[in-house]
């Protein structure tokens, strides 16, 4: 059965998208376009005709890892009032992204080559860490503002959320010198980071 044109556009944005983060985690940001466009089996023309640029392209992969990651902050835990349980599934959804071997390519190659493309890496930082520390202190200000918490710096706290939950295992994972968390150590790490920012900004 043929697919319908909205079907195939889907298609190839999703070839695009999954193409794009193979090349930036083999390539860096010099990956080309053309090479791109070769992996997903499309015309060059028609990455720009979705994207417009590079800049675009990469912050339409990064934008949908974020989406990915900060899932839980907009699920129907999170609108129940369960913090401490929503917060436990954002940590592991952003600690598992981390200790990915594609996403850890990709940013490792990202800063090999901020230097020289400042703007890419600022598309990566903005659509990347930026706006997932954007959404979690807009979920800490609501659950504020409910009552559930008192926090009297979203941002600042978002800040001391993810880096306790990242903590060190990063940096080892770019370096290649981590070891690889399973599925029980990253969920103990967090429900443990979780249930300690709940007590140090309790009601």
């Amino acid at each position: 059965m043929p697919r319908a044109p909205g079907q195939i556009d889907r298609v190839k944005t999703q070839a695009i998208l999954d193409a794009a983060g193979q090349m930036f985690g083999e390539r860096g940001l010099a990956a080309s376009m053309e090479e791109i466009a070769r992996r997903a089996r499309v015309s060059k023309q028609t990455i720009y005709n979705h994207y417009g640029s590079k800049p675009e392209l990469i912050r339409a992969i990064v934008d949908r890892r974020v989406r990915e990651i900060t899932a839980p902050l907009m699920a129907p835990a999170a609108a129940a009032g369960r913090p401490e349980e929503t917060l436990a599934t954002f940590a592991r959804f952003m600690l598992g992204a981390v200790m990915q071997p594609r996403g850890g390519a990709m940013l490792r190659m990202t800063v090999e080559s901020a230097a020289d493309q400042p703007d890419l890496a600022r598309a990566f930082f903005e659509s990347g860490p930026a706006t997932s520390r954007r959404r979690l202190a807009d979920f800490l200000r609501l659950e504020t503002e409910a009552g559930r918490l008192a926090v009297d710096d979203p941002p600042l706290a978002a800040d001391f959320f993810a880096s306790m939950v990242i903590g060190s295992h990063q940096l080892a994972h770019l370096l290649g010198v981590g070891r690889t968390l399973d599925e029980a150590e990253i969920d103990r790490i967090a429900h443990e980071a979780a249930h300690r920012f709940m007590k140090a900004y309790a009601a």
